[in-house]
């Protein structure tokens, strides 16, 4: 045996003795190799959750094996909504600012399926290069997540999950945990401020099973909102809204758990009742029908006016422009796009204020997924627009115009102008631009109207003033389309004008500039839309 070979034997008893000890395999990560615990908020029904999950904490956890400890707590647990609730309040959240899914890390807070995919996988990258990063010191944290003794409750939330069943509506009479609390709530379809209100509203009838919920559609319930909005004195009404006894909580803002807290307290020993069955029909309807006269041509027009002026329809039109112009395409193609869309538009907030809008409900949640991924997908799209528009505009101060970006080789324009004459595929586009024009407008539907919109659409269905209804409709309807249709002249005029063609020319580096500077803020402005929702 020579010396090397003796040498050698030290080593491997040492491994053999290591490999040997419980709990410390060479595949376990060393005693001091950081850790990230994560708390993960999450609910069944959020297809955002869902694709967080799947697409990066998924990964995440195959790129860093035992290196990451993530909690997933789904709010469906009384318990675990709670801790989102003292989560938020740590971190002070607004509660116009509050969504799912729900990701801390450390000392940060990611809201939202955007937040998260942008801001996590290089938090936790930095994190592991660091010391890792434990869970916020948010009081009672660790027993809830540990298993040892009770999360903290908040005062007068003494009822067990399980414990008892909860009042419904339908069996009131049967509810033996205390007085019944009784609520109006208030939605609109697609409503994102109404999705958080209410999972908000079943975490806290889990925690007091003697509140009774009824919901209303705000279309076909007008009446009945303004009557309990006046009743106790609001005249700023608009969906989400709740009303119990003598209260009233309205929009994001007040609907937060802990406001919903305070009205469980005040009403827990007496209890509300149901002050909307004493609510008279004719009345109501004498109170919406003295509102819709008072409303009159102008303020029809100037509310269809500010609610037209919303982002994701002049992001998507700017879009086909843009398109457009890059194609060649001018005048009459130009004409016959923007028609198309305003007309989809238009054609969209008809259909709704007759009657379509009981179609919409039942799609629920679906509208609002897709509403969301409209905006990203454009907001991301305004900005790299914008990015180009800039590049192009470096190119064009210096005298470089044939390597814009947006502008087709010469080849593809005589193709172009060719399709164009010869018919193809410009009528496909258009109706591309109306069905766009019909999706986007559905979707927009709960950002747009307050009170008027409903207002509107719970008199068409009277015969008596029917006419003066649908009048009103139309004078909304096409206020609401009046920001699209100067847009899409502007730009047929730009496109059919020699001498502003000649103007623009010359001014091409300008123009580019200011286009970039256009797409930013449509980009900016649908980002913080996105975030408020």
């Amino acid at each position: 045996m020579t010396r090397k070979q003796v040498s050698i034997w030290p080593i491997l008893i040492l491994g053999l003795l290591a490999a040997l000890i419980p709990g410390r395999g060479w595949a376990a990560p060393a005693s001091d190799s950081p850790v990230i615990h994560i708390l993960y908020f999450y609910s069944t029904e959020c297809p955002h959750c869902r694709a967080v999950e799947r697409e990066i904490l998924e990964p995440l956890k195959a790129q860093y094996p035992n290196r990451l400890d993530i909690r997933y707590l789904e709010i469906g647990d009384p318990t675990a909504y709670e801790l989102l609730v003292r989560t938020e309040e740590y971190f002070r959240v607004a509660p116009e600012k509050r969504g799912l899914p729900t990701v801390v890390v450390g000392d940060r807070i990611l809201i939202g399926e955007e937040e998260v995919r942008q801001q996590l996988p290089c938090l936790v990258e930095k994190c592991l290069a660091e010391t890792g990063a434990d869970f916020p010191p948010i009081p009672g944290i660790r027993e809830m997540l540990e298993g040892v003794g009770n999360f903290p409750s908040y005062p007068g939330l003494s009822v067990e999950p399980g414990g008892v069943g909860i009042c419904t509506a339908e069996e009131a009479s049967a509810c033996a945990v205390g007085a019944p609390i009784w609520m109006a709530y208030f939605y609109q379809v697609g409503c994102q401020e109404c999705s958080r209100a209410e999972a908000d509203i079943r975490y806290i009838r889990q925690r007091y099973p003697q509140l009774i919920v009824e919901e209303f559609n705000i279309y076909e319930h007008a009446a009945l909102a303004q009557w309990l909005a006046e009743r106790v004195g609001r005249t700023d009404f608009h969906t989400p809204a709740i009303f119990v006894g003598e209260d009233a909580l309205i929009g994001e803002r007040e609907i937060t758990p802990q406001n919903l807290q305070a009205l469980m307290e005040k009403y827990a020993t007496t209890g509300a009742p149901k002050v909307w069955a004493d609510f008279n029909p004719e009345m109501g309807l004498a109170g919406v029908l003295e509102r819709f006269r008072a409303l009159g041509p102008l303020t029809v027009f100037l509310a269809g006016l500010a609610d037209g002026l919303n982002p994701c329809a002049f992001a998507t039109l700017i879009f086909f422009i843009a398109y457009m112009a890059a194609g060649g395409y001018r005048g009459r193609q130009v004409l016959a796009m923007g028609s198309a869309f305003t007309s989809g538009v238009f054609l969209a907030y008809l259909a709704v204020g007759l009657g379509f809008y009981k179609v919409l409900d039942l799609l629920g949640d679906i509208l609002t997924m897709v509403g969301r991924w409209l905006y990203g997908l454009t907001a991301l799209f305004c900005l790299v627009l914008a990015v180009i528009s800039f590049l192009d505009f470096l190119k064009a101060r210096r005298g470089r115009m044939e390597e814009m970006t947006l502008r087709l080789p010469d080849r593809l324009k005589k193709q172009a102008r060719a399709v164009v004459r010869r018919g193809q595929r410009v009528s496909a586009y258009v109706l591309g631009a109306f069905v766009t024009g019909l999706l986007v407008s559905l979707l927009e539907l709960a950002c747009t109207g307050q009170l008027y919109l409903p207002t509107i659409i719970f008199v068409v269905s009277m015969p008596a003033l029917r006419a003066r209804a649908v009048a009103y409709l139309l004078l909304y309807n096409l206020a609401f389309i009046l920001p699209l249709i100067v847009v899409f002249a502007l730009t047929y005029f730009g496109t059919t004008s020699v001498q502003l063609g000649i103007f623009l020319q010359k001014r091409t580096a300008a123009v580019k500039l200011g286009t970039a500077a256009v797409f930013l803020v449509l980009a900016v402005w649908l980002g913080v839309s996105l975030a408020l929702s």
